[in-house]
């Protein structure tokens, strides 16, 4: 019979020792033996355990575990670790929110002026936010980078992106950049854009304002907080991350910026939106008009009631005061 070189080492090892080959493979069987009963009660113990409480995190259950099983060679905290994740009994990670909105400063502020406004045509009206996604520096550890988007509210077309480390003005106003050669053949007299945004003091910055008013788009922004005052803006961000990026995990900028690339491609050339009665927003790009919506807009009907009644209200001015004038 051929034997191999462990074999043979095994018999030299066994030799020098003092013992059989028979005593020491049922020596390792014993250890194997111990490690699976060991590991056995662990998982027992951690399952019961978060019975109790289903969000103990690893490192309280590893300390509970080495206190309750003091005295009876309890497993290693590398080896408690390896067999919650084997399992796949590791808490997802809860991702702090960093904060993209910053309006505590002194810049010139603007009023919101779309509060009534539904476009009915492209370049009427862009949107735009900032929203976080996590880059993994390891199973632990994470930092963010930070996306820029504007959108045009009737197409629903991402029109403009940025990507950045930080939260300065410079990603932004790339976004923007990239958005305003959409409209670069545009005759800027005949231009009815308005650029709506929350009051962040990238939006508010005198670099960013005085390229809106070089190229002749109006400014609005958000009067409070409040996200409904700007719904499109928080639905793309919401649907880039949670829809486009879902269950990516990534570990480099560069990542990230392949990632949405890719996202936007894919959201303004071939995704179907409901808000568009199931076009593109490449599509939407040549319709003007009121587009169907396969949803119930709420804040549409109520502008719409709103724009009846004054326009009722109108009316009956005009007949009372022929009336009164005749």
């Amino acid at each position: 019979m051929h034997r191999t070189g462990t074999s043979i080492l095994i018999e030299s090892l066994c030799r020098l020792l003092g013992v059989s080959k028979q005593a020491y493979f049922q020596r390792d069987e014993e250890v194997l033996m111990r490690r699976i009963i060991q590991e056995e009660f662990a998982l027992s113990y951690i399952l019961e355990i978060r019975k109790k409480d289903p969000g103990l995190g690893g490192i309280k259950l590893w300390h509970m575990y080495k206190r309750d099983f003091i005295g009876n060679r309890p497993m290693g905290r590398d080896r408690f670790e390896a067999l919650i994740n084997r399992y796949g009994l590791k808490l997802k990670q809860r991702i702090r929110k960093p904060r993209t909105t910053d309006s505590r400063h002194g810049l010139p502020l603007y009023p919101n002026l779309i509060k009534d406004l539904i476009p009915t045509a492209p370049n009427q009206l862009w949107v735009s936010d900032i929203t976080y996604i996590p880059i993994w520096l390891n199973d632990t550890r994470y930092s963010f980078c930070y996306l820029s988007m504007i959108l045009d509210a009737y197409t629903e077309e991402i029109v403009g992106w940025a990507i950045g480390p930080t939260l300065d003005t410079e990603y932004p106003l790339r976004a923007f950049q990239m958005a305003l050669e959409r409209i670069e053949n545009t005759d800027k007299e005949q231009l009815t854009l308005i650029h709506h945004s929350d009051r962040g003091v990238q939006y508010a910055s005198a670099r960013y304002v005085e390229l809106l008013k070089k190229h002749g788009i109006r400014i609005s922004m958000t009067e409070d907080g409040n996200p409904k005052e700007n719904p499109q803006a928080e639905r793309i961000n919401n649907t880039m991350k949670n829809e486009l990026l879902k269950g990516m995990r990534f570990t480099s900028l560069a990542e990230v910026i392949e990632a949405v690339i890719l996202a936007v491609s894919f959201y303004n050339e071939e995704r179907p939106h409901m808000s568009i009665d199931m076009m593109t927003p490449k599509e939407a790009c040549n319709c003007t008009g009121e587009l169907k919506k396969h949803w119930t807009s709420y804040r549409e009907m109520y502008i719409k009631e709103k724009q009846k009644r004054t326009y009722i209200g109108n009316i009956r001015k005009n007949i009372n005061f022929l009336l009164h004038n005749t």
